[in-house]
């Protein structure tokens, strides 16, 4: 029985309607915050936002205009806080409102082969939105012509127990890409800090990136113990550096940074996003 997992945020987080979902991502690329330019780049893995896009869009724009046509493992944090860890759906459909994408087994299975920590489970991904956002994108620039893997990571706190997961994660995920014909880059999904006023999102979030930008997981961490960070996501970045890095990426590079205040002109409490691709 092939398990077909329906979208939920669709009509929320981004049009639920096909066509008016082609031109809400069209617009993403043009709009003043977005790229509006196509130019691709050699990226092995990238940080991307998950809010809803008409707050994210624009700026998960950027790292969409620079990929060219692969597969794709996207990670994500779990926010219900269901389901495994470490959460890995290993085969199946996830539909959007511009079709069905498929997920590649065998590569779900050699991930969960190559990582024991890993566990086969649906219950993680069923409400998750972090995964989901990122699929229209892909679909918009390339159709169903790609395949993803999808894994599901439960944060909690950002302590060396997490860290050494992601690294046995990061680095099973680089050994199953090595051998792969296709190509494969690694998405980690993450918006950065939540509800707290521009200057404070923009000071502790530019910290965050400096970190990612060095490809250092352990400072990455670090940073956010001492500054109280609340970007979402810290599990599924540190794993896309940790992977980057044993692909043979050697920097990192912001390609825009702005948050909800930059949309809606309220910056008493904002989301802080940012693309990063590792190249």
């Amino acid at each position: 029985m092939i398990v077909l997992r329906e979208p939920t945020v669709a009509g929320t987080f981004y049009n639920l309607d096909a066509e008016s979902l082609k031109k809400q991502i069209n617009y993403c690329f043009s709009h003043k915050l977005g790229p509006k330019s196509m130019k691709k780049q050699k990226v092995i893995a990238a940080v991307v936002p998950h809010a809803g896009y008409v707050y994210s869009g624009p700026i998960a724009a950027w790292t969409y205009s620079k990929l060219d046509k692969a597969n794709f493992i996207i990670l994500g944090p779990n926010h219900s806080g269901m389901g495994a860890r470490f959460a890995l759906m290993k085969s199946g459909l996830w539909k959007t409102p511009l079709g069905e994408v498929v997920i590649n087994e065998d590569v779900a299975e050699k991930l969960a082969k190559e990582c024991k920590i890993l566990e086969y489970d649906v219950l993680a991904h069923q409400y998750e939105h972090s995964i989901e956002v990122q699929l229209p994108f892909l679909q918009f620039k390339f159709g169903d012509d790609f395949k993803f893997v999808p894994i599901c990571v439960l944060n909690e706190f950002a302590d060396d127990t997490l860290l050494e997961s992601c690294r046995l994660i990061g680095k099973g995920i680089a050994s199953v890409i090595k051998k792969q014909k296709e190509k494969w880059v690694v998405l980690a999904s993450s918006d950065f800090s939540h509800y707290v006023p521009q200057e404070i999102a923009e000071k502790t979030d530019k910290t965050m990136i400096r970190s990612i930008l060095k490809l250092d997981e352990k400072e990455f961490f670090q940073k956010i113990n001492e500054k109280s960070a609340s970007l979402c996501g810290f599990g599924p970045i540190a794993i896309a550096m940790i992977a980057a890095k044993e692909l043979g990426s050697k920097k990192a590079e912001l390609l825009k940074y702005a948050s909800s205040g930059d949309v809606t002109q309220d910056f008493a409490s904002v989301v802080g996003y940012a693309s990063i691709i590792m190249t």
